[in-house]
């Protein structure tokens, strides 16, 4: 650990907890209060006209400005070090108004990585005004052979949900910057404490603040940060207008998460060390994907990029038919099945299916419970298995 990674936690730590909550603004009030409203008034007709020459800078209508969204807003941006974050109304919400304000007809997009299955299905539907895109691997040289004249933007996810995949942002981020093409990645899986895109030249990050952020599971939400510019851009056309908007109680809520994601992110990353441990003392699996098991350029992409490592991982098991996975899944207990992950609840799913078509994965997100209570269930599900 460096004297600047000391640095950047100590100031990651303090942002989540107290950046920006002028706490005598509201009577000196430890949690910023909830501006539950849809509008807020002016003294004069001349104020309010006034206001109006520059709506997307005064608290107006909260499809727009809100004080309890724009704090989380502020956080974000600064965890990220970008200039500006705007949140939405869910993590697709945030994809969909960035790829909404930033492509025309004739655009093509560049998928590195595994995408999350919605973001390729939006861009399907994209298809009907004209928008194309196609995937590629996650190093230079195959995104270089991947990109066409029309494209206009690489999207990336690093890690991936699945497979937990890294991708080599410094290195596409040039690329692009040399092609004019701009770049945008999920940053979900890292947080931004162990991951800042915007530092290795990627333009913009987004998140599902349901995931880790919020880290109770019981908020929907999304964000986008990067340059003024550019957020500013898809706040006017892909917020304000296709108005996926994040309401005062949840951006609350994910404040609330916020002061306690660098605590539940040691957490996460003490807890999926010891379960990789763990299942690889299992003869019956075959496979474990994590980026802390990358290797070759992988690895040193990781080394560089991540601060840290979360809580989601898949792994393989021998003769994986959909009835094994399903026997494995079904003998736990601590572990639920559902979709998601970043609560504090761990998770086991699989996208195998019944006719044998589908990743032979199961993945788990490793909550917040205590090591041995999971590892415990882990070891019944094996037994069952036997």
């Amino acid at each position: 650990m460096t004297a600047t990674d000391d640095n950047d936690r100590a100031r990651d730590s303090e942002i989540c907890t107290h950046a920006f909550e002028e706490h005598e603004r509201h009577q000196g009030a430890m949690a910023p209060p909830i501006y539950q409203t849809s509008l807020f008034t002016f003294p004069t007709l001349e104020r309010f006209t006034e206001v109006m020459r520059d709506e997307r800078s005064h608290f107006v209508y909260s499809r727009g400005l809100n004080p309890t969204v724009k704090l989380l807003e502020d956080k974000l941006a600064a965890l990220e070090r970008g200039e500006m974050a705007k949140a939405f109304g869910s993590g697709m919400g945030a994809i969909s108004a960035m790829m909404m304000t930033l492509l025309n007809h004739g655009d093509h997009v560049l998928l590195v990585n595994q995408a999350y299955g919605p973001t390729r299905q939006l861009l399907e539907q994209l298809a009907r005004f004209g928008i194309t895109f196609s995937e590629t691997g996650a190093d230079c040289a195959s995104v270089e052979g991947a990109l066409r004249p029309e494209t206009r933007l690489i999207y990336i996810e690093s890690p991936s949900s699945m497979l937990m995949q890294l991708a080599d942002l410094d290195g596409i981020a040039a690329l692009a910057k040399r092609r004019g093409i701009l770049t945008a990645i999920d940053n979900t899986w890292a947080t931004p404490l162990f991951q800042k895109p915007l530092t290795h030249g990627i333009d913009l990050s987004l998140h599902t603040l349901s995931k880790y952020i919020g880290g109770h599971s019981d908020l929907v939400g999304g964000a986008v940060i990067g340059s003024r510019e550019l957020v500013a851009k898809i706040f006017e056309h892909g917020h304000q207008l296709l108005g996926s908007v994040l309401s005062p109680h949840n951006a609350f809520l994910a404040l609330r998460g916020l002061r306690t994601l660098p605590v539940r992110m040691r957490q996460h990353q003490a807890n999926v060390f010891a379960v990789i441990q763990h299942l690889a003392t299992q003869p019956t699996v075959t496979a474990i994907h994590h980026p802390c098991l990358a290797t070759g350029e992988a690895a040193v992409w990781a080394e560089r990029q991540l601060k840290g490592h979360a809580g989601l991982l898949s792994f393989e098991i021998q003769e994986p038919t959909y009835e094994r996975i399903a026997c494995f899944i079904n003998a736990l207990r601590i572990f639920c099945i559902g979709v998601s992950w970043g609560g504090y609840e761990s998770l086991a799913i699989s996208q195998r299916q019944l006719d044998g078509s589908g990743p032979a994965l199961i993945r788990l997100a490793i909550g917040l419970e205590d090591q041995e209570l999971l590892i415990g269930d882990l070891e019944n599900a094996f037994r069952a298995l036997k």
